[in-house]
């Protein structure tokens, strides 16, 4: 995949460099469940997600970042998914805590699945931008990666960028924060939201297809490990182990550019800087 997406790295092991870190390995090398349903598990490369009325359940990487590049092949549930909500997204702790999420919106059978995104900075989020799949998410795996640099975070979907949030924090009459003072865990999560997931909350979880499941498999964090705010200006310096700074990494190429466009034409079913009821006074947010 070009651009942002990552290289091969199957056959390596953990490689620490000055503050940096490729890590490979497995899976269970990169990531621990930490809640909820006892069905799901952690097999080498593997992971499993299932939902019942009992519990959902959760894993997360067993370390921080900040800066980098993360990915992860996910096979949604299939058939009656209403209600449910798959998530792969980073997060810090605390109030005032940074996010990146890809979620993904359960459907009634026959019905698509909804892609939710949305990105928190210090605990300020509603910046909410949703798409259709163009492809049945439920089938195969697919490859889904958040690229976060301090330029930029960008969402891929099989190395197509379908969203992206800039660094506008030193702008001229912007000044809109940006998550590049907080290491993130990366996380996923398979849980119940049928107060809201399909339909506004409308259509709710049929109980009657649990457990439901979710798969994952290939869990990359190609980042800079956190180690305290030291971890700020080294990981975000243009040093050659920091790979995400480099020229080519700092903006879209002109067909990655033209892509993102192709798909927002297409498949964006809802922009939060396009939406009215947003905008008080019909003020657009700086960054839209």
């Amino acid at each position: 995949m070009a651009g942002f997406q990552s290289l091969s790295i199957a056959f390596l092991v953990c490689v620490i460099v000055s503050n940096h870190m490729v890590v490979d390995a497995m899976t269970s090398k990169n990531m621990a469940l930490f809640w909820g349903n006892s069905q799901s598990k952690i097999e080498g490369d593997d992971l499993q997600l299932v939902l019942d009325q009992s519990s959902g359940s959760g894993a997360k990487s067993k370390r921080y970042f900040i800066f980098g590049s993360f990915e992860a092949q996910i096979k949604f549930v299939p058939g009656d998914s209403a209600g449910l909500v798959t998530a792969f997204y980073l997060s810090s702790e605390g109030s005032h805590h940074d996010e990146v999420d890809f979620e993904f919106l359960g459907n009634a059978t026959g019905e698509p699945y909804t892609i939710h995104t949305n990105i928190f900075v210090q605990g300020v989020g509603d910046r909410e931008q949703q798409f259709r799949p163009w492809f049945d998410p439920t089938a195969d795996f697919h490859n889904y990666t958040i690229h976060w640099n301090p330029n930029a975070v960008v969402w891929y979907i099989d190395g197509i960028p379908i969203r992206i949030f800039r660094n506008y924090e030193n702008a001229p009459k912007l000044k809109t924060a940006f998550p590049n003072k907080q290491g993130m865990r990366l996380y996923t999560s398979l849980w119940n939201a049928q107060d809201w997931a399909t339909q506004g909350g409308r259509v709710k979880t049929n109980w009657a297809s649990a457990p439901f499941t979710a798969s994952f498999r290939r869990f990359r964090p190609r980042a800079c490990p956190w180690n305290g705010a030291l971890s700020i200006s080294q990981c975000a310096s243009n040093s050659p182990t920091n790979w995400w700074t480099s020229p080519i990494h700092a903006q879209l190429s002109a067909s990655q550019s033209t892509k993102l466009r192709e798909i927002r034409e297409k498949y964006m079913i809802y922009d939060y800087c396009l939406d009215p009821t947003r905008r008080p006074n019909g003020v657009l947010p700086p960054e839209c």
